[in-house]
This record gives C-alpha cells, sequence and structure tokens, in this order.
C-alpha cells in the first residue's frame, strides 16, 4: 500500500459503513452515497489493501477474516482520530498551549515584563514563548502567534489593531540643562549646539528625525549625530546620566518624569504621537490563548 490520502480515509468510512450495516444499500443510504459509488470505493479499498474484505452473495454481505482482523484494527485508529478533531475544536475556546509571541524590546521590558507572572497564574495550561525583536520580519514564517510592537506599520494583509498613542518627549536630565542651559526653542538644538542621543530606525538604518508637532504645525531639527544607539534602555540611561537630549515615549518614562530626574524641554510641542499595535496573522477563528493574551496586553495599556 503506497501512502495515505483522502480516498483512503473516505474508504475507510465506507468499510466500516458497510460493516455495521450488513449491506452495501444501508450503508449508501446512511453515507448519502449511490450504491455503484459505495461498490466502487470498497473496490479501491481492496485494491490498496490487495485483500478481499467481504463476502457477497445476492442475498447477504459477511467480512473476510481478513476484513475482520482489518476492522479491529482500523476502530481504535479512527477513534483516536475523531479525539484528536475533538480537541481541536475544543482548544478553540480553551486558553491552553503553547503561544509564541514576538515584542518590542521597550514595551517588554518596562510594562509588560514586571506583569508576565499575572498572566501565567491565570492561565496554568498556557506556556508562554516571548522573543523580543527590533522589526517585525515574518511573523507567519517565524511561527508568532502575535506580535506586539510600536511604529507604523508598512502595508500587508496581516490583522493589526491600534492599542495607544504615545506622546513623543524631548527630554533632558537637571544636570545638562544646568550645565548646558535649556534651549527655549526646538531650533535652538541646533543654533546652540546641544548634545543629542539619537535612535536608529531599525527599519531603515538611520536615525530617526527629530519632529516636533503642535496642532498643524511640524518641525524637523538637525541633530549633531554623534551618539546613536538601537536600545531605548541606553538612550534612557545615557540621558538621565545627563550627556545630552533625547526624544522618548512618554509611555514607560511618564514615571521619570514625574519624579523630576527628566524634564520635558518643549511642553509647548506636546502633539508629535507613535503607535502601539497589536498584530496577528488573521482574523479568522482567534485561538483563545491568543485572545487571552491580547486582553491582558490591553489590560496593561489602559491602566
Amino acid at each position: 500500500m503506497n501512502g495515505f490520502d483522502e480516498r483512503l480515509l473516505g474508504g475507510l468510512g465506507v468499510f466500516l459503513a458497510i460493516a455495521d450495516a450488513g449491506s452495501f444499500a444501508e450503508a449508501g443510504r446512511q453515507l448519502d452515497m449511490s450504491q455503484p459509488g459505495v461498490s466502487r470505493a470498497v473496490a479501491r479499498l481492496e485494491q490498496r489493501l490487495g485483500v478481499r474484505l467481504f463476502d457477497r452473495t445476492t442475498r447477504s454481505v459477511s467480512l473476510t477474516d481478513e476484513g475482520r482482523r482489518f476492522r479491529a484494527q482500523v476502530l481504535p485508529l479512527l477513534a483516536g482520530l475523531e479525539d484528536a478533531a475533538n480537541g481541536v475544536a475544543q482548544g478553540r475556546g480553551a486558553v491552553r498551549g503553547r503561544l509564541r509571541v514576538q515584542l518590542d524590546p521597550f514595551f517588554s521590558r518596562m510594562a509588560l515584563g514586571p506583569r508576565l507572572g499575572e498572566f501565567l497564574a491565570a492561565h496554568p495550561e498556557v506556556t508562554l514563548d516571548l522573543v523580543t525583536r527590533d522589526q517585525l520580519g515574518d511573523m507567519v514564517a517565524d511561527g508568532f502567534d502575535l506580535a506586539v510592537r510600536f511604529g507604523h506599520l508598512p502595508s500587508s494583509n496581516l490583522i493589526a489593531r491600534k492599542l495607544l498613542d504615545t506622546r513623543i518627549v524631548t527630554v533632558a536630565a537637571p544636570a545638562y540643562l544646568a550645565r548646558r542651559g535649556r534651549p527655549a526653542t526646538p531650533q535652538d538644538i541646533e543654533r546652540e549646539g546641544h548634545a543629542c542621543i539619537d535612535f536608529r530606525d531599525p527599519a531603515s538604518g538611520r536615525p530617526f528625525p527629530w519632529e516636533f508637532h503642535r496642532g498643524r504645525r511640524r518641525l524637523v531639527v538637525p541633530t549633531d549625530g554623534r551618539l546613536v544607539v538601537n536600545d531605548a534602555g541606553t538612550l534612557l540611561s545615557t540621558c538621565l546620566a545627563g550627556y545630552g537630549l533625547a526624544q522618548v515615549m512618554d509611555f514607560g518614562t511618564q514615571a521619570l518624569l514625574d519624579a523630576g530626574q527628566l524634564v520635558d524641554v518643549f511642553p509647548d510641542w506636546p502633539d508629535e504621537r507613535f503607535p502601539l499595535h497589536a498584530i496577528h496573522p488573521s482574523r479568522h477563528r482567534v485561538p483563545a490563548k491568543v485572545r487571552a493574551f491580547l486582553e491582558f496586553v490591553i489590560g496593561i495599556v489602559s491602566g
């Protein structure tokens, strides 16, 4: 017998229906098949197996010895297939199994990491596999169920849900402002030669431009570019140490502003925003484990 295909599986169903019903005609009625169709399915199965499964007369149908042995072997296998199918169907509503999530490194470190124990305690049948990356990449090919990322997304077939828009704030440590003075306008950053910490855009490989938004007005200010980083933690720690100015998201850094460890240098330019998205491959039959994690993330960002 060569391989396993849907015709073989269909033939097994016809074989068992005949064995249970005791006739080709009754099996055809139960399966909504014509009697010739039933006969052809049995003939194909017998040809694949190389044995005769039924003794047929004008009055009766009975299993051969090979047919009885085959039935005894097939029944538990088909029962296992049915159990597997039922288990998958039930899993759509159960929060369980392995969940693979790709995360923005800053969001993972500043917001999600301290709360992960809560999710795992609430869902003891979930195994969580978290991967932090600078770029989304091909989440389908890489086997991710969900991604949570900051930034503007390119057009794709993925399903994206915006979770929030966070403000972009230009900040400095009090020690830096005491040493260099506070620029009065965004243009003074370039005019007065302020030290700036640039952040590299992982998509383009170039530093993000320094933008300032107020209503419909938008300014782009050149920076000296002597220090470029690609990690938000390094950006923050260098700024807190008093090296220079930085543009940061207020999400995750508001506590530093409230405590006076960082100063919002231009509070009169408050309107630049940066989005946080949840992304998954399809909106069709989203597994319960994905829905549960997404609800957990929404609770964090809205709290």
